[in-house]
């Protein structure tokens, strides 16, 4: 695989790219400048799994603006597929969907950022890509198409990358609600001798520190 054809990886540039959206031509990830982005895939419109996931995203929009996120869905399906399955959500679970679909049905972004399905050259398999605010991609999820997304867990991904680069730490597992420091934060390992000694004598080791997450 050439450079070119490549899929991007974390902490590369989003790819630069006009896409067809029910919310009309976006240019990907200019037009989200100062704003990070939660770009995801799924396999098909009228599809039970998507249709509960497209359900809790737009539940849960609030929650994403509140972290400077905006959401963006992504298929194969047309545009018109996109708009038929969106009003259907609206009419029958009482939901609006607020953010934009790209609407993809030769596949080509699909291709370019690895989501198409091994098995199956028209549909998409379920792909995160969390972008920052300068549109460097900070986050890659993969799921199989027989398997819902957790919700949550994409908002913790967003929580946990906004506090590292305000602090400085690094998120232990399961944070904020990790079984050994709770809520608190562990700082990186120390890369010199002289810093290493400064942190002798703290819990648990000195290669292995932890502090509360608003001190930097």
């Amino acid at each position: 695989m050439s450079e070119q054809e490549r899929i991007p990886l974390i902490g590369e540039k989003f790819p630069e790219m006009e896409v067809i959206t029910t919310h009309g031509k976006i240019k990907l990830p200019d037009d989200y400048k100062g704003k990070w982005f939660v770009l995801f895939s799924h396999p098909a419109d009228f599809t039970p799994v998507c249709t509960t996931e497209f359900y809790s995203f737009a539940k849960n929009y609030e929650e994403f603006k509140k972290l400077n996120t905006e959401l963006i869905g992504l298929s194969v399906d047309s545009v018109i597929s996109h708009i038929e399955w969106v009003m259907w959500i609206e009419k029958n679970l009482k939901v609006e969907i607020p953010f934009p679909i790209i609407a993809d049905p030769m596949g080509v972004v699909a291709r370019k950022l690895g989501m198409i399905h091994a098995q199956s050259s028209t549909s998409t398999i379920r792909a995160v890509f969390i972008v920052d605010d300068k549109g460097i991609i900070r986050a890659i999820l993969y799921y199989p198409q027989e398997i819902g997304r957790n919700i949550s867990e994409i908002l913790r991904v967003i929580r946990a990358l906004q506090l590292v680069d305000k602090t400085g730490a690094v998120t232990p597992a399961n944070w904020p609600n990790n079984e050994l420091i709770g809520d608190k934060v562990l700082n990186p390992p120390p890369h010199t001798v002289k810093d290493a000694k400064l942190r002798l004598g703290q819990p648990f080791d000195w290669w292995f520190t932890y502090r509360e997450a608003q001190q930097q």
